[in-house]
Parts: structure tokens; C-alpha cells; sequence
């Protein structure tokens, strides 16, 4: 009565044994590789666009109205002369220069105070 019991169960952790349950090594199958994978690998560092400093809305000494939006760095910013207007982007070499873009767009300030000159016209404070 015991030897048929000793015996299945030897054969039932012989058909386990035999299992393998960890394989060797992972099987990969890459069907479709990247074409561009060794370029995008040597590519150069990407750099994002500067964030918004401060949108603000400035009153000239002429009672006019400007829209700046000054960007970190103080290297760049853009001015409309209404809410719906067409953007002049003003940009600088460093910071601290002046803002400045074709046409005769001229800026120094802050977020504060500006002083701007535009096209056709003589240069003027501004507050906001």
C-alpha cells in the first residue's frame, strides 16, 4: 500500500523537476526598429523656450496702452499696442541690454516701469 503511493508521488516531483519555470534569458523580438534611433541617440541637447516672467498691461505718459509680456532672462519680450494687436518680439544679446527689434522698437524696464520707444514716435515712460 505504500509503494504505489511512494511511487506517484516520485513521479509527480520528477514531471515537476522537469519544469522549467525561470527561462535563460528574456526573448526580445523588435519587428519594426527605429530608422532614426542612432540619430536621436547623437542629437544635440534640446533648449525649451524661456517662461513668462509677467504679462502686464501699461499706461504711457502719452495715455496710450501697451501689452508686454516680459519672459525669464530678460532676453526677450513681446509688446502689442492692443489686446487683439500683432506681437513685436523685442530681443537682446545679454541680459540687461535693451530690447530692441526691426522697425526702431526700443525697451529697458521691468515689470513695473518701461520705458519704450516705438516706431515713428519719441520715447516714453510707462507704468503698469
Amino acid at each position: 500500500m505504500k509503494s504505489p503511493l511512494l511511487l506517484s508521488a516520485t513521479a509527480a516531483l520528477l514531471a515537476l523537476a522537469a519544469c522549467n519555470s525561470k527561462p535563460a534569458s528574456p526573448e526580445v523580438v523588435d519587428s519594426n526598429p527605429d530608422p532614426m534611433a542612432t540619430e536621436l541617440a547623437n542629437r544635440a541637447p534640446v533648449e525649451l523656450p524661456p517662461a513668462i516672467k509677467a504679462d502686464k498691461t501699461f499706461r504711457c505718459k502719452d495715455n496710450s496702452l501697451l501689452y508686454v509680456t516680459l519672459f525669464e532672462g530678460d532676453k526677450l519680450a513681446f509688446v502689442k499696442t492692443s489686446p487683439t494687436g500683432t506681437i513685436n518680439r523685442l530681443t537682446a544679446e545679454k541680459a540687461g541690454d535693451p530690447l530692441t527689434a526691426e522697425g526702431g522698437w526700443k525697451l529697458t524696464g521691468n515689470a513695473a516701469n518701461i520705458t519704450v520707444t516705438q516706431p515713428g514716435k519719441p520715447s516714453q515712460t510707462c507704468k503698469s
